[in-house]
């Protein structure tokens, strides 16, 4: 029996400078489909405002505090994750999804919408730990990342791995993923446990991932 091929991404969160062109290109990838008009399989297009198929997230925390002699002592430190869907093999957004929109595709493991049977509930993004679907309010439907599938089958990479200047970012097989990267260190803040869904995102941590802080840039995601 042939095992089910599953994709994934792998993040390097000592590269990640935070610059943001993965969601860029992400988002230059949505306005082209709409220019086109290639309204790939039946996820259709999504309304460019608000909806966010990648985010990057500023993560920090320390403080400065002031010597006796006056000098001053820190251990500020910070550091960025970039998330969109992790395409998991437990997505609790299919489990909460009352209509089957939210599907996971079988000759690839893409977690997939089908917007003719959403019905813009989003009962997916209230379970989702990853705030992965976005909901297109023009057209009252989900929305998400497609592991850019239409650039798998021209033999590219996700856009958004492409146009990483650090290459911080790898897409492929989970079994190609691994032999290249190992297991990864496992999620660091500000990401959910790995048991909740089963993420396919192997993370190599940044040196301060132990460390408590908090979110910093919630406005931008």
């Amino acid at each position: 029996m042939t095992e089910q091929i599953q994709y994934g991404f792998y993040l390097d969160t000592t590269k990640c400078t935070g610059c943001k062109a993965c969601h860029v290109s992400c988002k230059d990838r949505q306005s082209e489909i709409i220019r086109t008009g290639n309204n790939h399989e039946d996820q259709g297009v999504p309304a460019l405002a608000g909806v966010n198929w990648r985010r990057v997230y500023e993560y920090g925390g320390g403080s400065w505090s002031e010597n006796a002699d006056g000098s001053f002592e820190q251990d500020v430190f910070t550091y960025y994750t970039s998330i969109g869907c992790n395409h998991c093999s437990e997505p609790v957004c299919v489990k909460a999804c009352p209509t089957g929109a939210m599907h996971k595709r079988r000759e690839d493991g893409l977690v997939h919408v089908a917007t003719d049977l959403c019905i813009g509930c989003n009962s997916c993004a209230q379970a989702c730990p990853y705030d992965a679907p976005q909901l297109d309010t023009q057209r009252k439907v989900m929305t998400k990342c497609d592991g850019c599938f239409d650039r798998l089958a021209e033999g590219k990479k996700p856009i958004c791995v492409d146009s990483c200047p650090l290459r911080a970012m790898d897409f492929d097989t989970m079994e190609n993923l691994k032999a290249k990267y190992g297991n990864g260190d496992g999620h660091i803040a500000p990401l959910p446990s790995e048991s909740i869904t089963t993420p396919n995102l192997i993370i190599k941590a940044n040196k301060n991932g132990g460390r408590s802080g908090e979110v910093l840039n919630y406005s931008e995601v």
